[in-house]
């Protein structure tokens, strides 16, 4: 951030009480700490776990995770369970949070879960998601898009599941 969000004043580096140097603003008086969006990633499993399901979005040729943006006074749960919903109509029942991971592109703190989904039925899929598929963890691994943040959720995501390290909760359980 150059400017401060309020005022539109230019931003000095000041040091704030042991953060370190943080962006100042001389007319408000105030620290401006860095804003970025919020958003999940999953890995949908089937009720089974032995498949993934991967979406291609916005006419790009990559299979990627499903992902969403959290909405202002929304948990990054309920977007997972309202994010999956709307783009591929399935009902999460299960869920565990894996992990975080900035994403400089689109300045998004990217929250990575791995998700049970109620069926494999893409019946109800929108018009948000150009394809979805079910792929074995193996498939996954190969058909993920190459170097991006979400072939690194997905390949820890895979390692988890063949170590049997993975304790799902319901929706009502967090």
């Amino acid at each position: 951030m150059k400017y401060c969000i309020e005022c539109g004043t230019e931003l000095i580096l000041k040091e704030c009480g042991g953060e370190g140097l943080i962006p100042f603003c001389g007319a408000c008086g105030m620290f401006r700490f860095p804003i970025f969006s919020t958003a999940i990633s999953t890995a949908v499993l089937n009720k089974e776990m032995d498949k993934i399901l991967l979406i291609k979005q916005y006419n790009r040729p990559d299979y990627i995770l499903l992902a969403g943006y959290v909405n202002k006074g929304e948990n990054a749960e309920a977007t997972l369970i309202r994010e999956v919903k709307e783009e591929v109509g399935l009902d999460i029942v299960a869920y565990e949070y894996m992990r975080s991971l900035y994403f400089e592109p689109s300045n998004t703190l990217m929250l990575n879960f791995i998700s049970m989904a109620d069926s494999e039925d893409l019946s109800r899929m929108s018009a948000e998601v150009d394809q979805a598929m079910w792929f074995t963890l193996e498939e996954a691994a190969r058909e993920i898009k190459k170097n991006s943040l979400a072939e690194t959720f997905l390949l820890a995501i895979i390692e988890k599941l063949n170590a049997g390290k993975v304790d799902l909760l319901k929706p009502t359980e967090a």
